[in-house]
């Protein structure tokens, strides 16, 4: 993990390598991993998240996501969620939805997180 300043802001970088940010638990390490680095930003590659929160129904995703929300930390998810195999319409459609507000983002690379940011 390493913290920087990106367009003004404090944002947490997560190791691609690691456990799994897989359940509320796994969600709460990182988050208090972010309050001791005084962070605002969140990013996290999404080799790093289980394949679970990619399946809506599971309930992993809303569960997760609440919790940097709950926190006032925005989550960013880096890389394609492809990763964990093709993505269904309603997950096509979270996604797109997400991208749209400010909680939560799913970008590319660091270049379009820098064009979000800025």
């Amino acid at each position: 993990m390493g913290t920087t300043t990106r367009n003004g802001l404090r944002v947490l970088t997560v190791a691609a390598e690691g456990p799994a940010i897989q359940d509320e638990a796994s969600a709460l390490d990182v988050v208090g991993d972010a309050f001791g680095a005084e962070a605002e930003v969140v990013i996290v590659p999404v080799e790093r998240l289980g394949a679970a929160f990619f399946e809506l129904r599971s309930g992993v995703a809303g569960a997760v996501v609440q919790k940097f929300v709950t926190y006032r930390l925005r989550l960013v998810v880096v890389g394609d969620p492809a990763h964990h195999g093709p993505t269904s319409g309603p997950v096509d459609d979270w996604i797109r939805e997400a991208n749209r507000g400010r909680d939560l983002w799913f970008v590319a690379d660091d270049a379009e997180l820098d064009r979000r940011l800025g």
